[in-house]
């Protein structure tokens, strides 16, 4: 963290932003449900394997976060990630983006805006990335348990899902927070 504040000019404020990839589709995962003891709850299940990506990243300590539903998990879909993500960043601010080690995430073809910095996590810590709790709560909330009709059904859901996080601040800085990210 601190030769990337070394490289900015001073005064630039850094926004810790974590990124992260999320697939939902008609194979899609069931949540847990109360049930009496002993019973099986009926729960819909499609064979049918259409499904989308939701691009999403949130800086939890603004309470923002900025999101894309895509067809395909690549370096062009990254790309579009990036400028988003860039624009959703602070004026006369930095991001420094955390995210996984997937292959998309370090191509030769990522085009990273000036504005953004990228952080590997480490590998096999799924835990350290706060945005795995935000699709769980989407699952849990929005998107689990239920059999889509289409590719756009798909894709009106996981955008409704998305905008609705996003309008919950509070609900971003709960999920998000980690107060030894802060620490470095």
């Amino acid at each position: 963290m601190k030769a990337i504040r070394a490289g900015l000019p001073r005064g630039t404020a850094i926004e810790l932003w974590w990124q992260d990839e999320a697939r939902v589709g008609q194979k899609n995962t069931l949540p847990r449900r109360w049930a009496r003891r002993g019973t099986r709850p009926s729960a819909p299940k499609d064979q049918c394997t259409a499904y989308a990506y939701i691009f999403g990243a949130i800086c939890p300590e603004k309470g923002k976060g900025a999101g894309l539903v895509l067809p395909h998990c690549d370096s062009e879909a990254m790309n579009l990630h990036l400028a988003e993500i860039s624009r959703s960043v602070a004026p006369r601010a930095h991001a420094v983006l955390m995210l996984d080690g997937a292959g998309w995430h370090g191509a030769h073809d990522l085009v990273v805006p000036s504005n953004i910095t990228l952080l590997t996590l480490p590998p096999c810590a799924p835990e350290l990335n706060p945005v795995e709790n935000v699709w769980q709560f989407i699952r849990d909330n929005w998107l689990g348990d239920r059999i889509f009709a289409s590719y756009d059904d798909i894709v009106d859901h996981c955008c409704d899902a998305w905008n609705r996080l996003v309008a919950q601040p509070w609900k971003i800085m709960s999920l998000g927070l980690r107060t030894w990210a802060y620490r470095l």
